[in-house]
């Protein structure tokens, strides 16, 4: 998927009202002057650095990211209309946190995490139009993301760090502390990072649908299927690969399996 640099301004525009509108007093000023500061690298960050994944394409981050800000919104509302508790949490936590969620994909101060790719076979045969920043060092998404609004002293609550260390879900084993646990008093006390990880997963499943599903369509020209069957003489390839078994048990059994 390619959008248009119309397109990106759009989604970039949109970002920043986000924060303006739902992030409050001076850590909403504190947020908008952090993306404003490393704009020209958010603003064309991919989500992913595989095609196959959900946003691998320049500006799939902020389109991601709106996305699941606007789907968290809605979900917001049918989790309050179906009766959950909604004192435990404020709207603009679940904002802060869908805007925040995936920030570790940037990187640190001086290094981006996704780079373009150099090697043109995995380009080519496995989808990857960018690699991981080997300046970086290993750090979970959450974590760094986290990290990075400390170091730029903007400050998160208790349910933001928790919603956005969270948000993937038990897709990612490291949650498994928070979300498989079968003692009440273990379990989350707010409905936060169930929400957060629905809207990542519903707009991971949209941008994923509208990438691939076109792809797969009867429309397709189906292509030819490879004939991996033994050609020439198979009588001949049987008896130079059990020659070189040594053990006679294992030569006889292999022999007998041969067809």
């Amino acid at each position: 998927m390619k959008l248009t640099a119309e397109q990106i301004q759009s989604n970039w525009e949109i970002f920043l009202d986000n924060i303006n509108v739902h992030i409050s007093g001076n850590r909403g000023e504190q947020l908008s002057s952090f993306y404003k500061r490393y704009e020209e690298r958010v603003i064309l960050m991919p989500a992913a650095h595989k095609k196959e994944y959900h946003g691998a394409f320049p500006g799939g981050y902020v389109a991601h990211v709106n996305r699941v800000v606007e789907g968290s919104l809605r979900l917001y509302d049918m989790w309050e209309e179906m009766g959950c508790d909604m004192t435990t949490f404020t709207k603009e936590e679940l904002v802060f946190s869908a805007i925040n969620h995936d920030l570790g994909k940037m990187g640190d101060k001086e290094h981006e995490s996704y780079i373009p790719q150099t090697d043109q076979w995995r380009k080519d045969k496995l989808g990857e139009d960018y690699m991981f920043n080997k300046k970086l060092a290993f750090c979970s998404v959450p974590d760094r993301g986290l990290f990075l609004l400390q170091q730029h002293d903007i400050s998160y609550s208790f349910n933001e760090m928790v919603a956005i260390q969270t948000h993937d879900g038990l897709y990612d084993v490291a949650n498994e502390k928070y979300l498989k646990t079968f003692m009440p008093e273990q379990k989350p006390r707010t409905s936060l990072p169930y929400i957060l990880h629905q809207a990542d997963l519903m707009a991971a499943r949209i941008e994923f649908e509208q990438e691939w599903l076109p792809k797969f369509s009867k429309d397709s020209v189906e292509q030819p299927k490879k004939n991996y069957t033994l050609s020439g003489n198979i009588k001949s390839s049987k008896t130079k690969a059990l020659n070189s078994v040594a053990s006679t048990g294992l030569k006889n059994m292999l022999d007998s399996l041969w067809y």
